[in-house]
């Protein structure tokens, strides 16, 4: 199989470029167009909610390459310009500003965008935390805030909690699970992290919905939450979920559920494909449909399906991996946690808030939970590993 002559990836974050990087290590000296909705050049997001959001670092920090590397990569960047349609028969994509930009191979890396909640846009003083300019508008008005209401009790959602706890501010995290991060984490350790936040100070109005967000003068003043409890906020930040961004794609006759779906080799069609937190792929060593929103997987992914577009033609089964710091803690998953996983606490202590646990179902090893002890985590990781190895053959 021939490489192609040009190769056009939509969508300009951490897989996007990681799959130009790629490529380009890979040997490929075909064409590179890197087509981006923001204005930005390619930025981390991860940090977005810890270290830009509370001033610890300046806005281009975050960019993830200097300019003398981006330009070493001899791409094409097209930024500030949205795709808004694709023909997938011809490989061609068109954009807000009327580009149409054709390639031999399309990478999709597009992401996910932020979910709202009704009526918010109409609202003062309500933020969603996606992109770099989010991170600054909602750092600005934090600033002069004293009360702060989290919605939504995920990853995002406690991130920003912890980061306007270390700002100093009255927080509030809420949200429908029982505990927070219960989905990543399972309710053991997700329970260990609520303990953590209350002793920091925030508090937790969990296992109920938001019902409303008050108002005032066209301003926010509280979220109303499903009991009738009214939380005041002087800031509200919703982190409820994303949702894959994949509206542009209507019409192209790519299979759209719940991102856009792939085969084993993360391809949707022939000649296109899809990475990062857009792409939902067979995942051969857990037997299922996978979409995984992490920065982690969205390079890993970049990087198999740089060496597929040049003939690899081999399966993307990682073992899921993402992080979260909070405070002065670092938790680490590898795998995926059943909920009714049974917690083997292998490595330290829980209580002194350093340990390794590995979470089992069927006596298998499925994932491996490291808080603070991220050297002897990885060590225990290739059970899990091992696990989906022989799942997938």
């Amino acid at each position: 199989m021939n490489p192609p002559e040009s190769v056009l990836i939509v969508g300009a974050s951490a897989g996007g470029l990681t799959t130009a990087e790629a490529l380009r290590r890979q040997g490929y000296e075909g064409r590179l167009t890197l087509l981006g909705a923001e204005r930005h050049l390619p930025y981390d997001r991860p940090p977005l909610s810890k270290q830009v959001l509370s001033g610890a670092w300046e806005a281009g920090r975050a960019q993830l390459r200097a300019e003398p590397a981006l330009q070493a990569l001899d791409a094409e960047l097209v930024l500030g310009d949205r795709a808004t349609g694709l023909d997938v028969t011809n490989r061609m994509v068109r954009t807000e500003s009327g580009r149409v930009l054709g390639a031999d191979a399309i990478v999709i890396a597009t992401g996910v965008q932020a979910r709202t909640f009704p009526g918010q846009d109409d609202l003062a003083g309500v933020h969603v935390i996606r992109t770099l300019d989010d991170a600054v508008a909602l750092r600005t008005e934090l600033a002069t805030a004293r009360r702060l209401v989290v919605v939504g009790d995920g990853v995002l959602g406690a991130e920003v909690a912890a980061t306007g706890r270390g700002l100093g501010l009255d927080v509030t995290l809420a949200g429908p699970q029982s505990v927070p991060m219960e989905n990543q984490f399972g309710p053991w350790a997700g329970g260990l992290l609520g303990d953590f936040h209350t002793e920091q100070g925030v508090r937790l109005r969990l296992g109920t919905g938001v019902s409303a967000l008050a108002a005032e003068a066209g301003r926010v003043a509280g979220v109303v939450l499903a009991t009738g409890e009214h939380l005041p906020a002087d800031v509200v930040v919703v982190a409820i979920g994303g949702i894959p961004a994949t509206d542009w794609l209507a019409g192209s006759g790519l299979t759209i559920e719940n991102g856009i779906v792939c085969d084993a080799m993360c391809q949707a069609s022939d000649g296109i494909y899809a990475v990062g937190d857009v792409a939902r792929w067979r995942h051969l060593g857990l037997d299922a449909m996978v979409r995984l929103e992490n920065r982690t997987n969205a390079t890993e992914q970049a990087v198999a399906v740089a060496k597929n577009i040049l003939g690899a033609d081999l399966p993307y089964v990682p073992v899921p991996y993402f992080w979260t710091d909070q405070y002065d803690v670092k938790v680490m998953v590898h795998g995926l946690t059943p909920a009714d996983a049974e917690i083997e606490v292998v490595e330290g202590d829980p209580a002194a808030r350093r340990f390794v646990a590995l979470c089992r179902s069927d006596g298998i090893a499925r994932a491996v939970l490291g808080w603070n002890m991220p050297k002897q985590t990885r060590l225990h990781r290739q059970q899990v590993a091992d696990a989906l190895t022989l799942a997938a053959h």
